[in-house]
């Protein structure tokens, strides 16, 4: 038995930061100090405050370390581990107060969080099943296998409201009612974590921090459909969270949770692993579908819908990570439950990666409902460097951009959309004021024509003639009749591209053209970018009066542009300035500013 648990976060996010070398000088020290049999280190999926990591929490009294470093295991183990004396200076700073040490689940960042996907993440070693087990893990499939029918289990799915995670918000239950319908001699549950969305990391600490959730979600789904072979599409660029779904994988096999004969009830379900190689299009479900198959990733026309012929032409369903992450829970504690969460429409929680101009980048779990200014300032810290909330960008290259006079919108499907906006899978980017949004959707254009599988006209050359636009936006050559074309074709790549990623891939241009057209028009107009950002259209300046004369700028100019004397106001060459900021970065004085 031991006396301490110490969990180490074994995300990417911190992995990358250098927790695998923490775990390692930890039991290195424990064992110096004759503790390894009284301390025990455990390694976990994502705590959720990624900007922290390395993140090490110690129980039974869960002292929070943030961004420990090698050299800081030695005073922990001896102070802490050893002598009980958390080293308070190495605790994140929201959990110190005056009183004592407060709760994690008391901070800001936790205490407006709900979690059903993310419960298990950050709490048990994704690497050992028993823990699962432990936390109440198979209860649900063993439920549904001796006490529940398919028929049932579908129907606490649509009593629970429960809508699809991966973006476009289709009933749960409804998709499994209709692939239930269809009769065949093979079905499909597929799970798509391909998670290709620009900042999106939802599904990915799902499966690096609670993988057998997915598997007993799968599992489950099998029953209901009446399916015994599943597969999960990941993303080969997540070479963590596809090792511990090959673990778990083998684990669940061997405790004959996964295979023949399941709990002894004569239904039988397998999972296997198929890689992704980071095509965009592949989170489309036809094209992630005919990529299982073995061929090119591009999108089938629908109908059929895979519910009536998917994978292998057989009747399939493909839900991603997150929603699956939800129905054990749904299962154990009801639909009333999960459904008394969120609003009338939109129930339950939504899991959001946090990014951008904020404080706490992470990812958070919130009711749905949850104000946007609520997440932004109380969960998510707010906006660093005392600047203003500008706009928030959802839904990826999907998505769209809301602006401050909706900051207050309760955020669900239905709202989101209702602006131009939509859910997606959860990426939520921050912008401040030192954005610019011609520039933002400048950049989701980028991202789309270079993702674009190209099998339709609209989408393949539509998204690229765009972007041609926003450049000559950008660099101060367009005209007001540019920005009538570009609304134009918008309008024709939703209406005509033959998937919804083509289909999608005008909303950031839409909705910043519709909330800050004030924007585009002094690109165009006044040749100028409000935000500072277009590069085409800087220039640099010296301020006379503020200028000490220090001649740091003027020695650190990679083209000799600026001239003048010590102790003298000092002067820009425009035509010889190259817009690299060198000058701004140096000044101690804050002389230089640029328009």
């Amino acid at each position: 038995m031991y006396r301490s648990h110490v969990l180490v976060c074994g995300g990417t996010g911190c992995t990358s930061s250098g927790s695998q070398q923490i775990m390692a000088k930890l039991v290195e020290e424990l064992g110096k100090q004759d503790l390894s049999e009284e301390v025990s280190v455990v390694q976990t999926g994502c705590h959720g405050l990624c900007a922290l990591g390395p993140i090490m929490i110690i129980y039974p009294d869960a002292s929070f370390y943030a961004m420990v470093k090698e050299e800081d295991i030695p005073e922990i183990v001896n102070e802490h581990l050893l002598k009980g004396r958390p080293v308070k200076r190495l605790l994140y700073e929201e959990t110190v107060t005056p009183s004592g040490i407060k709760a994690l689940g008391d901070t800001d960042f936790y205490k407006k969080q709900h979690r059903i996907a993310l419960r298990n993440c950050g709490v048990i070693n994704p690497e050992v099943i028993e823990e699962y087990i432990g936390t109440g893990g198979y209860q649900a499939l063993g439920k549904v296998l001796t006490e529940m029918t398919p028929d049932e289990v579908i129907q606490e799915l649509l009593d629970s409201g429960l809508r699809g995670r991966g973006g476009a918000g289709f009933p749960t239950g409804l998709k499994w009612k209709l692939a239930k319908q269809n009769d065949a001699d093979q079905k499909y549950v597929c799970c798509n974590a391909d998670e290709g969305d620009p900042g999106a990391f939802m599904d990915r600490s799902v499966l690096e921090g609670d993988p057998h959730a997915l598997l007993e979600s799968m599992t489950i789904a099998g029953y209901a459909i009446g399916a015994s072979q599943g597969y999960i599409y990941v993303r080969a660029e997540y070479p963590i969270a596809v090792d511990r779904l090959k673990i778990a994988i083998s684990q669940s096999r061997e405790m004959g949770l996964l295979g023949d004969d399941i709990f002894g009830s004569g239904f039988s379900f397998d999972i296997d692993l198929r890689l992704g190689a980071g095509a965009f299009v592949c989170g489309e479900e036809t094209a992630l579908m005919v990529s299982i198959e073995g061929n090119r990733g591009e999108p089938r026309p629908r109908p059929p819908f895979p519910a009536q012929k998917g994978l292998f032409g057989k009747p399939t369903i493909l839900n991603n990570v997150e929603t699956y992450a939800n129905i054990p829970q749904i299962i154990l504690n009801g639909s009333k439950w999960f459904a008394s969460m969120g609003t009338e429409r939109s129930k339950g929680t939504k899991v959001f990666a946090l990014g951008g101009k904020i404080k706490n980048t992470g990812l958070v779990e919130v009711p749905m409902g949850t104000t946007l200014r609520e997440i932004i300032e109380e969960v998510g810290g707010g906006i660093p460097n005392g600047k203003k909330f500008k706009a928030a960008q959802t839904g990826g290259p999907s998505g769209g951009c809301i602006p401050m006079e909706h900051y207050d919108i309760p955020i669900d499907y239905d709202n989101l959309i209702g602006i131009g906006s939509m859910m997606g899978s959860g990426g939520l980017i921050v912008l401040d004021e030192t954005d610019c949004m011609v520039d933002i959707a400048k950049f989701f254009l980028e991202f789309t024509v270079e993702e674009s599988c190209g099998k339709c006209t609209p989408c393949r050359i539509g998204t690229k003639r765009m972007l041609e636009i926003l450049d000559k936006i950008t660099k101060g050559q367009a005209t007001l009749e540019d920005v009538d074309r570009l609304e134009e074709l918008c309008h024709y790549i939703k209406a005509n591209s033959a998937c919804g990623l083509g289909q999608t891939a005008p909303n950031p241009v839409l909705s910043t053209l519709k909330f800050f057209r004030d924007e585009y028009n002094a690109h165009i107009i006044d040749k100028t970018c409000p935000a500072g950002v277009c590069k085409a259209l800087l220039s640099y300046h010296i301020d006379s009066e503020k200028c000490r004369g220090c001649t740091l700028c003027a020695r650190n100019c990679p083209v000799q542009a600026i001239s003048g004397s010590v102790k003298n106001p000092h002067i820009i060459d425009l035509d010889k300035c190259i817009k690299c900021g060198v000058c701004m970065e140096k000044c101690k004085f804050d002389a230089v500013y640029k328009r």
